[in-house]
């Protein structure tokens, strides 16, 4: 439960704030462990709506960018992270990382780190972000880990943006396509249909498809859009399933022109990530363990962990990495060069710099490819239904004149 409270602490001075615990009476004991008096204690009663509500019950990058320069400005400041936290309430408009924060506040107050209290909430802030906080506590540096963590959450958030907006333009044709060829079949066909349908005859084959599927839709529609939907629901339990994520992965990183994009995606995301484990002190172990998690793709977990096991055994990072189609020989080889010179975190920030670059010249030529494909695909589109119905109506207009 969440409670208000005005406290009295050190030097009589009033703080007002937010306490979670089970009760009153352990809100009064956490204020007590930390030096505070309570002179009011109310809890917060909660809305109903809030708690079934599936929407803002997430954090965007840029929130998370957001609170942690905010957080790094105020403790290079040297201002306590308790404190810090507090001032940060009120700058937070996103009420799920507000909840989250006051979550933080409770845990420290309570005698935790800001490392192990981030760790309960790892789906919003991840893996990475609090081993580097963690290293950053233990080292004295965590403002300038919590910067290092906004300046990395930035490039991703670039890298993601620029992928989502080059699949937006396609995905929005494809769908408004489908959805006019849906209603053509609905409400416009039927009517042209009926009139070839009267004339009766030999009618060409494709016009024939045409005709039954029309029919066919009039009146089973619902049955059309269970069986799609039926379809997307059973593609997206397979996904989930061990085997179905495998192959869904694998082939992600097979398909033409789209496969190599969604490679060079991963190998950015290893190559960042790795380097800002390693800058950040964490041992290459613990860190390629944390990179094969997060990388988002089974097989490159596989083999990022098959590595971990290589390396336990005395081999090298690029030893591991080695004659794997996933891990071209750039790769392997700039790895190997960072391990000879001590330098793998400069090498891999270099590594993920090219890929990055890498991904945003692919998409650009992705998207240029697109455009005509889909013009070709509208024109073919165009090319049936002249061909099925049109051209049948207008031969059958040219013969009753």
């Amino acid at each position: 439960m969440k409670f208000n409270y005005k406290a009295r602490g050190k030097g009589s001075a009033i703080q007002n704030g937010v306490v979670l615990a089970v009760d009153q009476h352990k809100a009064e004991q956490l204020l007590s462990e930390n030096g505070l008096t309570a002179i009011f204690l109310e809890k917060v009663e909660e809305n109903p709506w809030e708690k079934i509500n599936p929407f803002g019950k997430s954090v965007s990058n840029k929130d998370l960018v957001m609170f942690s320069r905010q957080l790094a400005t105020l403790i290079s400041a040297r201002v306590p992270i308790l404190q810090a936290l507090r001032i940060l309430q009120d700058q937070i408009t996103n009420k799920f990382l507000l909840t989250i924060v006051d979550d933080l506040i409770s845990a420290v107050q309570n005698g935790d780190s800001l490392s192990s209290a981030m760790a309960k909430h790892s789906y919003v802030f991840g893996n990475v972000y609090v081993n580097l906080v963690m290293s950053g506590e233990v080292s004295g540096s965590l403002d300038k880990s919590l910067v290092y963590l906004a300046d990395q959450l930035e490039k991703d958030y670039e890298l993601t943006s620029k992928v989502k907006s080059a699949m937006t333009y396609p995905i929005f044709v494809l769908v408004a396509l489908v959805g006019i060829a849906l209603l053509m079949f609905k409400f416009v066909l039927p009517n042209l249909t009926s009139v070839l349908q009267q004339q009766g005859g030999d009618l060409p084959p494709i016009t024939v498809a045409i005709i039954a599927f029309s029919n066919f839709f009039n009146v089973f529609w619902w049955l059309v859009f269970l069986v799609v939907a039926g379809l997307i629901l059973g593609v997206r339990w397979y996904i989930g399933t061990v085997n179905g994520r495998y192959n869904w992965d694998n082939l992600k990183i097979k398909l033409p022109i789209i496969g190599d994009i969604f490679m060079k995606i991963y190998l950015a995301r290893f190559s960042r990530n790795l380097s800002t484990l390693i800058l950040g002190g964490i041992p290459i172990i613990k860190a390629l363990q944390i990179v094969a998690e997060i990388i988002n793709n089974v097989i490159y977990r596989d083999i990022i962990l098959s590595t971990v096991s290589q390396i336990q055994e005395g081999k090298s990072i690029s030893e591991g990495l080695a004659g794997h189609p996933e891990f071209p020989s750039i790769v392997t080889q700039m790895v190997k060069v960072g391990e000879q010179t001590a330098q793998l975190d400069e090498i891999m920030s270099k590594l993920a710099g090219f890929y990055e670059k890498e991904v945003d010249a692919k998409i650009g030529t992705l998207t240029t490819l697109l455009e005509p494909i889909i013009m070709i695909v509208l024109g073919i589109g165009v090319g049936l239904l002249v061909a099925g119905i049109l051209m049948p109506i207008y031969n059958l207009a040219s013969t009753s004149g």
